[in-house]
């Protein structure tokens, strides 16, 4: 094992306090296996943590010459000692919101969708709203026997629920299932025309079948929202307080929120100043161009309340999802020959975004899942990179980048462009993934984690959570065996290793973040985010992965939650 004691740091600190036996630490680990993903790769046995800063990591004999009276030390026996982890791309108020509704993430089937829609209707008071969220048909073991483009109609689900509206939205967050009540509400008929970036599914008579694609979710949001609480503030801090506790239960110390509104971060801004948030965010802002060009150097924020908060990036949507078929595609779906997607914007409407971007020093991270979609992003990227040659590190992001043409895998590291992916997407899609683009295609462009990092490309790791559950145990066991449910392997070629899965998970996240100086790994002088877990993931057999458990998640030095109470 290396030793490894930050002499500069200490000897500043003898310097500065005149004390001959040393800084006092105010909480120490002790017998662990302490990963500090340091330059070296150093591993060791113990931490000293100052304050909201980790002051030292070496050896047992070494860390404990930092116990004082006051200082808290935990034994944790042998168990593994990381950096926090760090969610590279999820939705912070959609999870909370997400935990708060009809979960459909295990439903089976449609009847399965049908059934747990009736059940809360006969809870529900006439005219209120059910939401629900997670509905996969893919995934469905039992289909209907009518179907349209994939879909099922909405005559079962009205029936059940002909005096609430319902809103289901699909598991990607790229489409919603409504009933017939929640059509009326908000005017849906044959007459409705398809808005821009959108689609309303139709039978063959024209009738709206209660799907809607992209931006004809809107349709319906838009009277939801209208109709909802007085106080949709109060309703949001129980969504940031219920997503906050899931995370640091996971693990989970630092958070890329992948889309929020100026409202939402002033919600955010308010939380940090009266330290109510106890993960860090880092916030991409979600807003047109309009209102980007007048407000956007007010929301600027670099490690806001003692590092709590970070907004310096714009969010942006190219494309769908595959599993809706909004992914645009060079060629058209194999399950749907009369379509290749489409995108949700125009290439002129993400470069005007891009000038906005490069101008005011804010990162840009645009979501591109199809392969078409990738290819016009980077061109779009590249462009502006050319016109503003004096700008450098831009770290610009490409969100999921899931299927990515052979001729532009090596384009990412080329342009710098941070390839921000999820490795739970591969494992959870992969069983219908070929049926829907080819096995050909699949082999080739699909999740490409391994390809891109040997390109020298940035990979980071997150699950788009609600997309997927937050869940990182078994983010990381997608990572390392790409093994789906069916017990297959979808092209494990592209599996990360251990230590790879580890370091897009932490570092490479803080790096996607401007961030790798402060966290992402256990080194004197950064942010005491750590989590302590009951097993070793780089070395235990694969299997053993998911049920890893969660001893301590620690934030600034302080222990936000335990397993050990």
């Amino acid at each position: 094992m290396k030793r490894m004691v930050v002499f500069g740091i200490l000897m500043a600190l003898f310097a500065f306090t005149g004390c001959k036996k040393g800084p006092i630490a105010d909480l120490v680990l002790l017998n662990g296996k302490v990963v500090t993903l340091d330059a070296h790769n150093t591993m060791a046995q113990a931490l000293a943590v100052k304050g909201d800063r980790i002051l030292a990591v070496g050896d047992n004999d070494q860390i404990k010459k930092m116990v004082g009276e006051q200082t808290r030390v935990l034994d944790v026996t042998g168990a593994l000692v990381i950096p926090g982890l760090i969610e590279g791309h999820a939705h912070f108020l959609g999870l909370g919101e997400a935990l708060s509704r009809l979960d459909l993430t295990h439903t089976q089937s449609w009847q399965d969708i049908v059934d747990s829609v009736a059940a809360r209707a006969l809870q529900a008071e006439p005219g209120e709203w059910i939401i629900g969220r997670g509905w996969h048909q893919e995934k469905w073991k039992i289909r209907p026997a009518k179907l349209v483009e994939g879909y099922p109609l909405h005559t079962a689900l009205s029936k059940v629920s002909p005096r609430n509206p319902v809103i289901l939205t699909h598991a990607s967050g790229h489409a919603v299932f409504v009933n017939q009540k929640a059509m009326e509400l908000a005017g849906i008929s044959r007459q409705t025309p398809n808005p821009m970036g959108g689609k309303i599914i139709r039978d063959r008579q024209g009738n709206p079948t209660g799907v809607l694609l992209e931006n004809a979710m809107d349709l319906v949001w838009k009277v939801y929202h209208k109709q909802q609480s007085t106080n949709p503030e109060k309703e949001k801090m129980r969504y940031a307080e219920k997503a906050m506790q899931h995370l640091l239960k996971n693990g989970i110390t630092s958070f890329h929120d992948a889309g929020a509104s100026f409202a939402e971060i002033e919600l955010f801004k308010r939380l940090a100043e009266q330290e109510k948030l106890k993960v860090r965010l880092y916030v991409m802002i979600h807003e047109p161009n309009v209102r980007l060009r007048k407000y956007l150097d007010h929301y600027r924020l670099i490690g806001y309340a003692n590092h709590f908060l970070t907004v310096r990036a714009i969010k942006r949507y190219m494309d769908g999802a595959l599993g809706s078929r909004g992914a645009w595609l060079f060629k058209p779906y194999n399950d749907q020959p009369n379509s290749v997607g489409f995108n949700v914007i125009s290439p002129d409407s993400l470069k005007a975004t891009a000038e906005i971007a490069i101008e005011h020093g804010f990162q840009l991270c645009t979501h591109a899942i199809g392969d078409r979609a990738n290819h016009v992003v980077l061109d779009v990227y590249e462009q502006v990179f050319k016109a503003h040659p004096e700008k450098k590190d831009l770290r610009w992001r490409i969100e999921h980048a899931q299927l990515i043409h052979p001729a532009d895998v090596k384009r990412f590291a080329k342009l710098g462009v941070i390839a921000s992916m999820q490795g739970i997407h591969c494992t959870s899609d992969g069983p219908w993934v070929p049926q829907r683009i080819s096995e050909e295609r699949a082999k080739n462009e699909a999740y490409l984690w391994q390809t891109l990092w040997q390109t020298g490309a940035v990979v980071t790791n997150g699950t788009d959570a609600p997309v997927e559950a937050i869940d990182p145990m078994a983010n990381f066991y997608a990572l390392i065996t790409r093994r789906m449910k069916n017990g297959q392997y979808f092209y494990p070629e592209q599996c990360l290793t251990p230590d790879q899965a580890l370091k897009a998970y932490t570092y490479n996240n803080a790096y996607a973040a401007f961030e790798e100086n402060l966290k992402g790994s256990l080194e004197p002088g950064k942010l005491a985010d750590i989590a302590v877990l009951d097993r070793d993931i780089l070395t235990v057999p694969p299997y053993k992965v998911p049920q890893t458990k969660v001893l301590y998640t620690m934030v600034g030095g302080r222990i936000a939650w335990s397993a050990r109470k």
